[in-house]
This record gives structure tokens, sequence and C-alpha cells, in this order.
């Protein structure tokens, strides 16, 4: 079966694959610098967004917030269950901290306006690779979030590379979408990729390691040049856009598929106390993967019958009643049961790498 996918990125508007040839002298580490230099060399590069009234520099940023509301959430990438420096670039990792954080702000039908970044690192860590962390973040936002700044955050140490961003939006005068409000007859629609973060996960943990026991990093960079699916899974590029048009839509319930989408359907059928059906026919030719794969941070949605889907937006199912039964996901009027998905605590096997 082939398992690659067409690539829905723009022209030119590729996540990255190697770092930026500008950036300063590759010897220097935090530890060697201090935090002073090593951030007067990272906050030019990140983006002041066209929200912010006041960007890094004091004890805390201020963002206009035109609604008098606003969205907020947090993610944390540690490395081990999180992510593997031997497979990820320090550019991947920005990208992915604003993808990963982008997509929950979009998925209330929020419009991002601005995120904050903490950095926790290991003292022998080259301020070159944080630079290169900054270029990540900035043009991830600047292609998912045109608009969208870095405010502000803070760089501490630590044995263990942490990432931790607290991202912002401003809801423009709508009501946030929640994961409560889906209604039988409801169209269950998805926007974005499903099970390729997956698949290109899959393909690293299949290349083994190396003679010391690690990922082979020279290994995954060959892979991810032959295969898009490992490239997706390093610097997803979620259709961020998508989440401001379905609350414009009318959605009735929305969310962000970081753990999969039978996981994630299962808390919107038992927030909203329904039955939602996937239709296989719908998920792509590798049921399985699109069903229990994570981290493609696409959006599941819901909207009223007959509304026009917007965006990149697809059916993938129907919302039904719960007919006496519990709220649950079905697949073809099957009960899934028990269903696959991300869940840290009982599958990272404490591997780094």
């Amino acid at each position: 079966m082939e398992r690659r996918s067409t690539d829905p990125r723009p022209a030119g508007a590729d996540a990255p694959t190697a770092d930026a040839a500008d950036i300063g002298d590759i010897d220097d580490t935090v530890e060697g610098v201090g935090e002073l230099a090593t951030l007067a060399r990272i906050l030019p590069r990140l983006p002041l967004g066209d929200d912010t009234l006041l960007g890094p520099g004091d004890d805390a940023a201020v963002v206009s917030a035109p609604d008098g509301r606003f969205v907020v959430t947090t993610d944390l990438m540690v490395h081990g269950p999180d992510f593997r420096r031997a497979w990820s670039t320090p550019r991947d990792l920005g990208w992915k901290a604003a993808a990963s954080n982008l997509s929950d702000v979009a998925a209330m039908g929020a419009r991002p306006t601005a995120l904050v970044v903490a950095l926790a690192v290991p003292g022998d860590t080259s301020v070159a690779e944080l630079e290169a962390f900054a270029d990540g973040l900035r043009e991830g936002c600047a292609l998912m979030a045109p608009g969208a700044g870095v405010v502000g955050g803070d760089l501490s140490v630590s044995p263990t590379f942490t990432v931790a961003v607290t991202a912002f939006g401003d809801l423009e005068g709508r009501v946030p979408v929640r994961r409560d409000g889906a209604r039988p007859g409801d169209v269950v629609a998805v926007s974005g990729a499903l099970g390729r973060s997956a698949r290109g996960l899959d393909l690293l943990f299949g290349l083994g390691v190396d003679h010391e026991g690690r990922p082979d990093a020279g290994r995954a960079a060959a892979l991810r040049a032959r295969d898009p699916d490992v490239g997706w899974h390093l610097a997803p590029t979620p259709p961020v856009a998508d989440g401001r048009s379905a609350a414009i839509a009318g959605a009735t319930a929305m969310l962000d598929l970081s753990d999969g989408l039978a996981l994630d359907a299962g808390r919107v059928a038992r927030g909203s106390g329904v039955v939602v059906d996937l239709t296989s026919a719908a998920l792509g030719d590798d049921v399985r993967v699109a069903l229990s794969g994570g981290e493609d941070h696409s959006l599941l949605a819901t909207f009223p019958p007959g509304v026009p889907l917007p965006g990149g937006f697809r059916a993938v199912g129907t919302v039904r009643d719960l007919a006496g039964g519990a709220p649950r996901v079905t697949l073809d009027g099957s009960d899934l049961g028990e269903a696959g998905g991300w869940d840290p605590y009982r599958l990272w096997g404490g591997g780094q790498g």
C-alpha cells in the first residue's frame, strides 16, 4: 500500500529541513556565554506580532484584546516522550512548538495573537541551536498564523531539553467553540491530515539505533528526504486558519486532534452526551492509523446538517443520539470500544536520544 501523502503546504512554504546559515558562532554554548548574551541573540529572531503593545524586555508583555476576552492554552514538549533530538532539528522543535499551540487556539474558533515560550536546556546546548529554534518559531507563526508574535518567555537550565509554550487568541466577538456542543444530526468533519504523523513516527522507530544505542540521526535525515510523512511528524502544518472559518460557519463543537481521532472524538462524545459515528470509507486506506495516530494537530469539528463545510473540512461521520446507551465513538455503527491514541504515562518507554 502506498503510504505517502500529498503535502498540502503551499509552494515555498515547506516546514524546516535544515538550520539557517545565518546563525551565530556554533561553538558558543548557553553555559559559556550566559543567559543575557543568549537572549540577545534569540530575541531579534522572533516575531513581535500585530497585537503586541509591549513585547519582550519587561516583567510581562502587553497584548491587545479587542474582544474583551482572550483564549489561552499551554503545551509542554519534553525530550524523550515528546521528541528525539537525534531526529528533530532545533528548527523543527520551534516549528512544532508553534504548531501544537496555534492549533489549540484555532480549535476554540479564535485567531492566534501571541505566544510566550519558556526553555529549560542543558548548559552545553549551543546558542546556535536556540537561534535555529527561534527561527522555527518565527517561520511557523508566519505561515500558520500571520500576525501572531512571540512576546516573551523564560530561559533556564535543565538536564532535559524542555519547551513550554503558552498561546493566546482573539475571539473577535464570537462565542468560543467548545467540545460539548455537538448535537444529533450534526456532520462530523476534519480539516488536515489523519495519521500522517503516526506513519512518520513508525518509520523513524523502524530505523533502530546506532552503535551507541541511540536513534540514528543520519539514517533519520535520509529517510526524511525520501518520505514526506517523516517531515510531517517532525514539523506538522495544521490548518490553523480553518478554526476561525469553522466558527464563522457555525461549528457546534471543535477540538485539536493531538492524541488521535478516536480518542479525541470520544472527548466530544462525552462532553456533548452523544454518539460520534465515524465512516471508515472517509478515513483513507489505513483506517487503524487514521483512528489511533496522534500529533497531526488537525481540527475535528461538528456542523449543523446542510451547512457548507468551510476551508479544508471534509465529512468523516455523523453525530447520533445515545439511543439509551452511553456517550461513545462508533465506526460504521459498531462500537469502537477502548480507543487508541497517545498517553505518555502508558506509552512512553523511557527512551530519549
